[in-house]
């Protein structure tokens, strides 16, 4: 699948691309038309400044296309931190000596019920790899205990690669998609920053995605770890493993993150010569917009409030909000941070988040009806490349922004909330769901509950 030497010849190929050429694949973009490999390595090595800045608009206007004025927002739960792996980028690595904590149930359900109360009604459920510790009965019996105690909606999971039996009882148990971030798609770099671990299995962790689509789950998302080997490559690496599911299984990523390397105990920074810039790195986003158009694009509280509310303009469309990267970090009282994975940089609260997003002109959304109507999987993805996905989710976003200014909010967001809810009701041009959204709208504001399309 990742061919290495097809890869770097793609990327030497288009080191160097002349201004008429960046045009003429800017207006394959415009024009919504499918990029090869060489257009997409050359829009990342453009450098004329006007043509940047016309990647960072296409970007943004395709966006906007798909998937409105939209945010989903989300928060991972790290439940546990046992693991029998030594990444080196990592800060729960084996050789890194602390008190390790796994959850039980009572403090999962807890858990759950914090992030309910931050008005989070999706989860990205964080496990390390520690098959006597946390064994997939462990992962199961959590999410079962979740979906039982609070209102949580959607519960994505990120754990090691695994077999197919395994992803069969995610899959039962009513997952929303699976997560696995292959770090580094770079196999000398990936044996380098995996010693001695299970997870250093470099064929076994790419294919993982084919056992779970065998498994029954429609719904994965990707992702890797910018900094640990040339950027470039792993863009184009991201984007042939997308072509290679789409070929297979008729469907490939639901979601892309694109998290970069942070310090975190036992490794330093200097020891990593591929870190990136922040131009390069908002490059890397908008490109893959305009590479995959229809591709949800995650970025987490790694990143700053700055790059994240520029990037939110041209490419992405999902953002974790009030994030806790150590295991049970989500308490009702400030209390002291045990041992997080990595450093933050955005730890705004999930209400000064949802605020800046509406002051800007976003709508955040807590939706999850795609999932719980079985909207997944190529489903989903026929309404996103058709653009239609958008008919659906604006009017649940807007529903679901309502019940959050409701539950969650202060009299600030109270007031202009619910007048940007109904200016924006105002704004659905289906005149029936129009209706219908505002009578529904009503219904939240008047105490009902979980409205949706």
């Amino acid at each position: 699948m990742i061919n290495k030497e097809y890869i770097n010849g793609i990327l030497k190929k288009a080191k160097n691309p002349r201004y008429d050429e960046i045009k003429r694949i800017l207006h394959k973009a415009k024009g919504r038309k499918p990029l090869n490999h060489l257009d997409i390595v050359m829009l990342l090595n453009a450098h004329d400044k006007k043509q940047v800045r016309e990647i960072y608009k296409i970007a943004g206007e395709i966006k906007e296309e798909i998937y409105g004025n939209r945010v989903v927002m989300f928060a991972p739960l790290y439940i546990s931190n046992y693991c029998v792996n030594n990444c080196k980028y990592c800060g729960y690595r084996r050789d890194n000596k602390f008190d390790r904590k796994k959850l039980n149930m009572e403090e999962i359900k807890q858990q759950a019920i914090n992030l309910e109360k931050l008005g989070h009604k999706r989860l990205a459920l964080e496990v390390g790899e520690a098959p006597v510790e946390t064994p997939i009965e462990y992962v199961v019996e959590a999410i079962q205990t979740i979906y039982d105690n609070s209102s949580i909606r959607r519960i994505n999971v990120n754990i090691a690669a695994t077999t197919v039996e395994e992803y069969k009882q995610l899959h039962e148990i009513g997952i929303g998609t699976y997560i696995l971030f292959q770090e580094t798609y770079d196999t000398e770099a990936f044996e380098t920053q995996h010693p001695k671990s299970l997870k250093g299995d470099y064929d076994y962790h790419l294919h993982a995605f084919d056992r779970a689509f065998e498994a029954g789950i429609e719904d994965v998302g990707a992702g890797v770890l910018f900094g640990l080997a040339d950027w470039k490559f792993e863009v184009l690496s991201l984007i042939i493993h997308n072509e290679y599911l789409e070929n297979k299984f008729g469907v490939g990523f639901h979601t892309i993150s694109v998290p970069r390397l942070k310090k975190a105990d036992g490794m330093e920074l200097a020891d990593y010569p591929n870190i990136i810039s922040d131009e390069d790195f908002k490059r890397l986003v908008t490109v893959i917009r305009l590479a995959v158009p229809y591709i949800g694009i995650i970025l987490s509280t790694r990143e700053t409030k700055e790059i994240r509310e520029e990037l939110i303009n041209h490419g992405v469309s999902q953002i974790s909000a009030g994030s806790k990267t150590d295991v049970g970090g989500y308490h009702e009282e400030q209390e002291t941070i045990d041992h997080d994975q990595f450093e933050l940089s955005d730890e705004r609260s999930v209400l000064d988040i949802t605020k800046g997003l509406v002051d800007s002109g976003f709508i955040p959304s807590y939706c999850t009806a795609c999932y719980r109507k079985g909207r997944t999987g190529d489903r989903f993805m026929a309404l996103a490349k058709n653009g239609n996905i958008g008919l659906i989710c604006e009017p649940n976003a807007l529903m679901t922004l309502t019940e959050y200014i409701m539950d969650y909010s202060d009299e600030d967001l109270k007031v202009k909330g619910l007048d940007f809810v109904w200016k924006h009701a105002e704004t659905i041009k289906n005149q029936t769901v129009k209706g219908k959204l505002i009578e529904n709208i009503k219904k939240i504001i008047d105490g009902e509950r979980d409205l949706f399309f």
